[in-house]
């Protein structure tokens, strides 16, 4: 990619939200674009970013052995009656709806009523299960508190999966793999996540886990204890019968080692049980040859929430600037080396077009900064916050085939032949 045909000029950061300044850096510098309160547009590098976390969670899923489907976002109220939710989605304010000629659809804040009616024309026999359906689709919901820019928006992309089972037994195992995935998923992104208990709530079903990133920016607040590394939400102690509930289904006998925390939740996973099926009539033939209910479980991620999180927790604090640019992983970093020449010397732009396609014909994913009347200086700068994990500075104290990368994560710095570099890159 060539700076110059992004439109991105410099931009002097002010007043960075202290709370959010990953987000708002991205705001001031036009990565993001905010539409309206909790709506917002993607500028290259955070959708790519985005879409690099999309690959992980297909890749994974894939491999735990889910299959990928795509649900329509807009939805005819009907499936919406048919299982008892439309009159609280919209009594609540939460669900967007629309009138017409056609009858009243709706925008889904989720999915469970559409994949029941997907998977009822798929699943009609025991021989058919178990399986798992996930998409990654927008959701809308109309949201009266956003938070923290894309944390907690009214339109947000969601990694939304649904186990279908023939027993509890199985449905706990479908449960299982999938909550391996998400463990896999987080770790592969550079996130830490920790699986806590969690209240099923409105979800009903008898067991859920959150999936929390201990953050300060995060809304929510749990107990943990660090030598076992188990979490639970404080939801949990409103039960009447908790003390049971944490014995039976986790293990928990004892939380008085556990500390409060402030997290930020990336992901949730349901045992769903029978309700929905029995809501909607899901239901298949069981190898006795009778109507059985399909066990159900429910998995989320918040992709954009996880977008957010991960610049947020990517943040360069400079001594004397402060938030000043990010240090993304190279596990999502869209482009791995910035190349800044002395565009004013035709020598040095020369060398850094060509050693810009010889990385690109070498599937190495770079970004030429060939932009005019602006110093090297500022240009090093940009490269920090567009989170570009590698730097070569194509100036006067290049000489010959060598140059000199820098490692924007660690500062390290080493001296390598065009050749060596690529080699370094090619896996």
């Amino acid at each position: 990619m060539k700076l110059s045909k992004t439109g991105m000029g410099t931009t002097k950061l002010n007043n960075i939200d202290q709370m959010y300044p990953g987000q708002s850096i991205l705001l001031q510098t036009g990565q993001l674009v905010q539409y309206g309160a909790g709506l917002f547009a993607y500028n290259t590098i955070p959708l790519l970013v985005r879409r690099n976390i999309e690959k992980i969670i297909v890749d994974t899923l894939n491999k735990y052995n889910c299959i990928e489907v795509l649900l329509p976002t807009l939805q005819p109220d009907t499936i919406w009656k048919n299982s008892g939710r439309y009159e609280h989605y919209v009594n609540d304010g939460t669900m967007l709806i629309t009138e017409s000629n056609k009858g009243t659809f709706c925008l889904a804040p989720t999915g469970e009523e559409a994949v029941l009616e997907f998977a009822r024309e798929k699943l009609k026999s025991y021989k058919n299960l178990p399986v798992t359906y996930y998409q990654i689709g927008e959701k809308y919901r109309n949201e009266i508190r956003t938070r923290g820019y894309l944390l907690r928006g009214k339109a947000f992309p969601m990694l939304d999966a649904y186990s279908f089972d023939a027993s509890e037994e199985d449905m706990a195992k479908s449960y299982e793999n999938v909550r391996n995935a998400f463990l896999e998923i987080f770790e592969k992104i550079g996130l830490p996540v920790i699986p806590i208990v969690a209240d099923n709530g409105a979800m009903g079903g008898k067991k859920s886990e959150e999936f929390m990133l201990i953050s300060e920016q995060g809304e929510d607040k749990i107990l943990y204890d660090e030598k076992t590394k188990i979490g639970l939400n404080t939801e949990i102690l409103e039960k009447e019968n908790y003390q049971e509930y944490l014995k039976q289904e986790y293990g928990i006998t004892d939380i008085s080692n556990f500390k409060e925390i402030r997290t930020m939740e990336l992901g949730h996973i349901f045992q769903l049980g029978t309700r929905y099926s029995e809501m909607m009539n899901g239901k298949f033939i069981n190898q006795e040859g009778k109507e059985s209910l399909y066990y159900m479980g429910c998995y989320g991620i918040g992709v954009s929430r996880t977008v957010a999180a991960l610049y947020e927790q990517c943040v360069i604090n400079d001594e004397k600037w402060g938030p000043c640019g990010f240090k993304l992983p190279l596990s999502v970093a869209p482009y791995k080396i910035q190349i800044v020449p002395k565009i004013e010397d035709e020598s040095k732009k020369a060398f850094a077009e060509e050693l810009y396609n010889k990385l690109n014909e070498n599937s190495i994913n770079t970004i030429l900064d060939d932009r005019e009347n602006i110093t090297i200086g500022a240009k090093i700068k940009d490269c920090k916050i567009l989170g570009t994990p590698y730097l070569v500075v194509i100036g006067d104290k290049q000489e010959g085939n060598m140059i000199e990368l820098e490692n924007n994560i660690t500062g390290e710095k080493e001296t390598l032949t065009v050749e060596e570099l690529i080699k370094k890159f090619i896996h």
